[in-house]
């Protein structure tokens, strides 16, 4: 038993100290775009084709790296600001995997198997275009949306001004005043949003507001980092091999059983390549790609944010969605490709 707890804290340091750099560099490339870059002068060049405008919105994500926890509000902030649906909904599915920071983390973890780099690239890319193309067919939005957000949606004024609907201070959480003596509240999930769409000019300023969004980032995705990191250590110390094998071995359970890990461990799309090499030896490469291509879209922790834009009926028909071309695509990879 003794040797076991050492395997596996050997293990769980290991997972922890090789992704943790990423962490830190994702978290702070994410804020320094949000404060000094103004995605609003983007927005107005988006394409208003649905198939087009959804796979630029899913590509827009490289250039504004955020992982799950910053694209819901960023999306968010789109569809306030009348960017078309296709592009608002191809940028939430795809952010969090199509950006520099993770596609470097996946091809460090990955450099053996270059195939995985590339196959999670393209499907996540296929996945959130097709998907934002399917919800251009909505063409009324506010049904699926929240209602304060469907109060505030203005897909034909995308630069006037609105009204706020209620005050933020009326909301749980932490709240600071900004220069303008609007309340910013303090929360990974919600700051990245609020900053960048803050009018400050002074540089201390901005550096000040860097700081705080990455001490808030790191606290929420570093605490998710180490759960994570736990479990992929004690499920590969503590769960019988064969048991692993079974599982890992099977072209349609193994697909299927890496979804549900990644939907539960919900870890960060930055660092979540090293908890999928850590099953590397047992379990099929489609099933790897469905770990890392489902968890960035769907997990529990991203259903929670997306509450905060949809309606439970609305994420359903999401995650239906993903899982349904996530599991064709890497079984696919199982059965033909690798």
């Amino acid at each position: 038993m003794n040797q076991q707890l050492n395997n596996a804290f050997t293990l769980f340091l290991s997972l922890l100290v090789e992704a943790m750099p990423f962490l830190l560099l994702g978290v702070l490339f994410s804020g320094i775009l949000l404060l000094f870059v103004d995605e609003r002068k983007l927005i107005a060049k988006l394409p208003k084709n649905p198939l087009l405008g959804a796979l630029v919105g899913s590509m827009v994500g490289f250039l504004f790296p955020v992982c799950e926890c910053g694209n819901v509000p960023v999306a968010r902030r789109m569809l306030m600001q009348g960017v078309p649906t296709p592009v608002a909904i191809g940028f939430l599915l795809a952010a969090p995997t199509i950006n520099p920071i993770v596609i470097w983390a996946t091809w460090t973890a990955f450099r053996d198997q270059p195939e995985i780099v590339v196959l999670r690239v393209v499907f996540s890319l296929a996945i959130a275009t097709i998907i934002g193309w399917v919800f251009s067919v909505q063409k009324d939005l506010r049904p699926l949306l929240q209602p304060a957000l469907a109060a505030a949606w203005q897909p034909k004024q995308p630069h006037k001004d609105r009204k706020k609907t209620s005050s933020d201070l009326l909301q749980s959480g932490t709240f600071w005043l900004s220069g303008t003596g609007d309340p910013i509240r303090l929360d990974a999930s919600v700051l990245q949003a609020n900053l960048a769409a803050t009018p400050v000019k002074p540089l201390s300023e901005r550096l000040r507001l860097l700081l705080d969004n990455t001490i808030q980032e790191l606290r929420e995705l570093g605490s998710v980092l180490v759960i994570g990191s736990a479990i992929a250590a004690l499920i590969q110390v503590f769960i019988p091999r064969e048991v692993i094998l079974n599982l890992g071995g099977g072209e349609i359970t193994s697909i299927l059983t890496m979804m549900l890990l990644a939907a539960v461990v919900s870890i960060c799309s930055t660092v979540d390549s090293f908890f999928a090499l850590s099953f590397a030896s047992t379990f099929t490469s489609g099933s790897l790609l469905a770990f890392l291509i489902f968890g960035p879209t769907i997990d529990l922790k991203g259903i929670g944010l997306m509450l905060s834009i949809f309606k439970p009926r609305a994420i359903i028909y999401l995650f239906a969605l993903v899982a349904q071309l996530t599991f064709l695509f890497t079984l696919f990879v199982n059965l033909y490709v690798i």
